[in-house]
């Protein structure tokens, strides 16, 4: 622990003593106890209460006089449960008589705090921290605490009876008994809670524990026996909680208390079944599967848990039924007759729908289908059993052909035929269930889940031959006048998953094609924006399908029936929704991909285009789409320069005149937009030309070989800095002369103005990604390894504006660049080159724009200290314990202060 929280911690305990109610904010508890658990952690041979008595003496005081307020009771608990974890600090607490007390539910009772929640988790938790030695298990059973534990289990509060559940399970799990040799391998690490990582196997059970052990199972099984069969109805929350506390208990045990569970559990869990409770379906299924995975471990399973698991499969009831069929496909079937009789379940809805015979005859199956057919006739059940249905025909068509009872284009074939049903359509299912048809007509979840599973059924095996006809009926899903956005959207969706999967067109009819044209040129029009979104979103998806599949340029056309999907998005570009014109946008990128892939040259059309995006990234008020214009020039760039593997040397003169002109607008425009996500995609399309210009010099490496990945713009990222590459060999004349070429037309291309004015901006995202790239430019150009650049380069210069950005680098270079690096005139251009003196001179009059040298700006902003400084955390200064300590002690201080006034707030940085 630092020696200045060293100090303060006698201070802490005092305020949480006096003034509980004061603290800076209710996280404040957590945050201090996450703050000594690590401290505890890390130091697992010593105690805290020795070293810091102060902590001892706040847990007896608060225990003792219970009149503290109950969030500061509650962490007292867990403190002591945490002091308790090591044998040497549990000594200490019960030398001191605190830890009966402290864990005595009659002391909290008799106090009147037991019926707050927080103390009772506080009590839960606290135990469960402590109980990681022998010596905190039998204290645990002397107190008699196992009874009262169980009574937790259906607490009023859904956290305390959870954590209740969890402490049970981890006093189980974690003393279980060790296995015998030959087989330690079997089962699964039962516990990553980060307080028993050091014992993660557990003490097991020894000669110490045993009988402890014992007891604490004897009771447990006796309340699993008596608790998991509801009597009444008003018992099935305590059957749920049973369930869940046999499901955790199984899913880990080991032999032998995996076997002692079974036994005990056998006789209620078949009864359970048998009294068909359809809010203890799932659980139910849960807890079964986890007793059959676990001994499938070893071989045979174990024979009540399969009669239980069939036992689930002939349920009475169809509801009950479909849920229990699909948790068992859910978590992995586990052998395969059981899994075809779940398959079987599962298409029967269907199967009687459509009546498209998907299970044959004779199938077990049969003895459910009356009450099934019942069961579909109530509409709330049909809709909620065939979208169960739905959601796992994907999944079933990709099992085993000996599994299934039908070809996987008969079930393409049935959800084909209840998206027509409907949309009202029954004409295709004349030996389907009429009756049921009303529950399905134009039901929006229907559609959705149908359409979904389509989706998901185009790559099951033996069905691209019926493209069309999919084609076909998703045509008419986006062409009728009732359908929801969503299913628009999904029925688009399905459209471009199967065409990605069977992308040979050449036999699609006429027809399909015209109605295609027609059914986007309606859609791009709709009132509705979400659908014109969709619709344009539709046209980029399908040309980026595609251009991935390297199939013939035209084929969208032939798709389209000659449709120009370009001028259906050129036109969408005007559209008065913002996320419509982002979508346009984006998609025109991919729809321009394939002819900037082949190095075409530019048409009329395109050049058009450049010029409204243009128009959009300065003008447009809506940042979705300023930043899918910037997106779309990164992606032409990267198109063209990724297209053919020429040498750098010849990439740019062969780079689209059109591109290049309008890659120095994107920059200039971009890197003074007021989004920062527009800025940061402009500092990438920067460095794509960084890339183009330096790779293969001084062993330069692309930006993502070379810099920091961001999980996210805000994340907190570690200590480690760019990775900086010096140079060492011997420079030629001509090398020089060629790499000064680059960097004056990176310089003229206004890179580096890009690259200054985004250091200095005010969003950390942005100057981090600048003050990376600078890094790498530095170490390119004039690298720190050498004392002075070669004269070719080091002559290279930038211009510099009088106001915003380049006031802020001038400020800088005339704080760091000394007196003596004065330079000389650009007789060249008669330019006047800024000295450190110049510099602060154009800061304080806000002169006009001067021109600096680029590799004396790349040496003298200090880019190594601001690029520590960028990667820390925008909390780093205050999210440190001595700040949370320093913000108790104010807070106490303000709360005791005679001035205060009530309700007054402490402004404090707490992290």
């Amino acid at each position: 622990m630092d020696a200045d929280c060293v100090l303060l911690l006698p201070g802490v305990c005092q305020v949480l003593l006096d003034s509980g109610r004061s603290l800076p904010d209710d996280t404040t508890l957590e945050k201090l106890l996450d703050w000594l658990t690590g401290i505890t952690e890390a130091d697992k041979e010593g105690s805290l209460l020795e070293v810091h008595p102060c902590l001892l003496e706040f847990i007896s005081f608060v225990v003792c006089k219970t009149s503290s307020d109950p969030s500061v009771i509650s962490f007292t608990l867990k403190l002591c449960g945490l002091m308790g974890a090591t044998e040497d600090g549990f000594k200490r607490l019960q030398e001191s008589s605190v830890l009966d007390l402290a864990f005595s539910r009659q002391h909290w009772h008799e106090a009147g705090l037991w019926e707050d929640p927080c103390i009772r988790i506080g009590w839960i938790q606290g135990l469960r921290s402590m109980l990681l030695h022998s010596k905190a298990l039998s204290f645990f059973v002397q107190a008699d605490l196992t009874a009262q534990l169980l009574q937790l289990q259906t607490d009023t509060s859904l956290f305390v009876a959870s954590a209740a559940n969890q402490m049970l399970a981890h006093i189980l799990l974690f003393f279980q008994p060790v296995m015998s040799a030959g087989c330690n391998t079997i089962g699964k690490k039962h516990w990553e809670d980060k307080r028993t990582q050091a014992s993660i196997i557990g003490p097991g059970v020894t000669m110490d524990t045993s009988e402890d052990y014992d007891a604490v199972l004897a009771v447990t099984s006796k309340y699993l026996q008596e608790s998991l069969v509801p009597k009444e109805n008003t018992q099935f929350h305590q059957s749920l909680q049973t369930l869940k506390l046999l499901g955790l208990l199984l899913a880990q045990a080991r032999p032998p208390l995996r076997d002692q569970l079974l036994q005990t559990a056998a006789d209620p869990l078949e009864e359970v079944v048998t009294a068909g409770c359809s809010q203890l379906t799932l659980p139910l299924m849960d807890v079964v599967l986890a007793a059959y995975s676990s001994s499938t471990g070893e071989g045979v399973p174990d024979q009540h848990v399969a009669r239980l698991l069939s036992s689930m499969l002939t349920m009475s009831k169809p509801a009950d039924l479909i849920q229990a069929a699909a948790a068992l496909l859910s978590r992995g079937h586990p052998d395969s007759v059981h899994a075809a009789q779940a398959v079987r379940i599962l298409l029967l809805p269907l199967d009687l729908i459509t009546g498209q015979a998907l299970l044959g005859t004779n199938t077990a199956a049969d003895k459910h289908r009356f009450s099934m057919v019942d069961q579909l006739k109530s509409k709330t059940s049909c809709i909620s059993m065939i979208c169960v249905c739905l959601t796992n025909t994907p999944q079933i068509s990709l099992m085993p052909a000996d599994l299934l009872p039908c070809p996987s284009a008969s079930i393409v074939t049935a959800v084909l035929s209840l998206l027509r049903i409907c949309s009202g359509d029954s004409s295709s299912s004349p030996a389907g269930c009429p009756e049921v048809f009303r529950n399905v007509i134009s039901s929006g979840k229907v559609q959705k889940s149908a359409l979904e599973a389509l989706t998901g059924l185009s790559s099951s095996p033996g069905v691209k031959g019926m493209l069309i006809e999919v084609l076909a009926v998703l045509i008419e899903y986006l062409n009728h006048p009732d359908s929801d956005p969503i299913v628009l959207h999904k029925s688009y969706q399905a459209v471009v998953q199967w065409l990605s999967v069977c992308v040979d067109l050449s036999f699609t009819t006429d027809k399909l094609q015209q109605d295609l044209v027609e059914v986007v040129k309606k859609r791009v029009c709709d009132m509705r924006w979400e659908v014109r979104d969709s619709t344009v979103e539709f046209l980029g998806k399908l040309a980026g399908v595609l251009v991935s599949a390297k199939v013939a340029p035209d084929t969208s056309e032939v798709l389209l029936g000659g449709c120009c999907s370009a001028s259906l998005l050129r036109e969408a570009l005007q559209d008065p929704e913002s996320y419509v014109r982002a979508s346009a946008i984006s998609a025109l990128a991919q729809t321009l991909a394939h002819s900037w892939q082949q190095g075409a040259a530019p048409t009329q059309q395109q050049t058009d285009i450049v010029s409204r995006l243009l128009e959009i990234l300065s003008q447009d008020t809506e940042g979705f789409a300023r930043r899918a214009v910037v997106q779309y020039f990164i992606a032409w760039f990267s198109s063209r320069s990724s297209s053919t593997s020429r040498s750098p040397s010849t990439s740019t003169c062969s780079t689209s005149p059109l591109l290049m002109n309008s890659v120095s607008t994107v920059l200039s425009l971009g890197s003074a937009d007021l989004d920062w996500e527009v800025k940061v995609h402009t500092l990438e399309l920067a460095e794509l030309l960084l890339d183009e210009a330096f790779l293969g010099h001084r062993g330069y490496r692309k930006g993502s070989d070379t810099h920091l990945a961001l999980p996210h713009p805000y994340a907190v990222v570690s200590d480690q800095t760019c990775t900086l590459h010096t140079h060492n060999r011997k420079r030629t004349e001509g090398m020089d002369s060629d790499l000064a070429i680059r960097l004056k037309t990176l310089v003229e291309q206004g890179v580096f103005s890009v690259l200054l004015s985004g250091l200095v901006d005010c969003d950390r995202p942005v100057s981090l990604k600048a003050c990376q790239l600078l890094i790498k430019f530095r170490e390119t150009v004039c690298p720190v390894s050498i004392e002075a650049p070669e004269e070719t380069v080091a002559e290279v210069s930038c211009e510099l504006p009088g106001w915003g950005w380049g006031q802020d680098i001038s400020k800088t270079l005339g704080m760091t660049m000394s007196d003596q690096a004065k330079v000389a005139d650009i007789a060249a251009n008669g330019a006047h080159v800024f000295d450190s003196e110049d510099c602060k001179e154009n800061v304080n009059k806000g002169g006009d724009s001067v021109c600096v040298r680029v590799c004396e700006v790349l040496r003298s902003l200090g880019l190594d200290a601001k690029l520590d400084i960028l990667i820390q955390s925008s909390d780093h200064v205050h999210n440190s314990p001595l700040s949370l300590l320093q913000d108790i002690l104010t807070a106490g201080a303000a709360h005791s202060h005679p001035d205060t006034q009530p309700g007054q707030e402490v402004i404090v940085d707490c992290y």
